[in-house]
């Protein structure tokens, strides 16, 4: 009984660090500009009574870590309590990367708690994975320039039958995460949230009669915000509806 009793408050204690993790990151993906030496990225430790470490390492898309072109400094570290701290993405080798379009990595950092002083204590080490986008100079300069009219305006839909087919024509990875019949609408039946990848294609998942002749489309931004596109369709083919003050804002 003894024995069950600490495997029940393990999986309690599981639970509630699962909620409340300790160390924690001040942005939600990264953008690396090319030209730049090193992103500074902010971490706090949300505990106030005990220490944590902070280990951070990049992955590739598949889950392969990496100690090139990115570089974690420094890979390990230990945050005070209630204190903030920072760890750098460096430069090791990102000229070797496509400078016509984005690269993206995955910047993982997991919090190592300090060692329990109960017995039968079951403890975890919690792990925040973030998307780091390599952007190329050029790339960085054109979409800062882009205030007005964001890289992802430039999405479109095409319909074959009862599907839809968004195309990104940009140098840009687009992460879509609903897609509507209206502005603040419930998503779309099969539609599950993916990144497209620079100059590529993809289904866009659920009835293309579901999101009928006005398509809505929500993306993440460089900073975690989540804008709205509203596509207007001619015949097969839909492109983003821009407000005229827009448009003539970007002229």
């Amino acid at each position: 009984m003894m024995w069950k009793a600490s495997v029940v408050a393990g999986l309690l204690c599981l639970a509630a660090q699962s909620v409340h993790a300790a160390i924690s990151l001040d942005r939600t993906r990264v953008v690396f500009p090319g030209g730049q030496k090193s992103v500074t990225l902010g971490i706090s430790n949300q505990n106030t009574t005990h220490p944590y470490l902070a280990q951070g390492w990049i992955e590739d898309e598949d889950g392969n870590k990496l100690t090139s072109p990115l570089v974690v400094v420094p890979p390990i570290q230990r945050v005070e309590p209630g204190a903030k701290s920072q760890v750098k993405l460096q430069d090791g080798g990102l000229a070797s990367l496509p400078q016509d379009r984005e690269s993206v990595f995955y910047f993982n950092l997991r919090e190592i708690p300090p060692k329990s002083d109960k017995v039968n204590t079951l403890q975890i080490a919690l792990q925040t994975r973030i998307k780091a986008f390599y952007r190329p100079a050029a790339l960085a300069e054109a979409a800062s320039g882009q205030q007005t009219a964001p890289f992802q305006e430039q999405l479109t839909l095409s319909r074959q039958g009862d599907v839809y087919t968004v195309n990104n024509p940009t140098a840009y990875y687009v992460t879509l995460i609903s897609a509507t019949s209206k502005k603040g609408g419930e998503s779309n039946k099969g539609f599950e949230a993916f990144m497209l990848a620079p100059k590529s294609s993809a289904p866009l998942g659920g009835s293309a009669a579901g999101l009928g002749a006005t398509p809505t489309l929500v993306y993440v931004n460089d900073y975690g915000a989540q804008p709205v596109l509203t596509f207007s369709c001619t015949g097969q083919t839909c492109a983003v509806d821009v407000p005229a003050t827009q448009r003539n804002a970007a002229q």
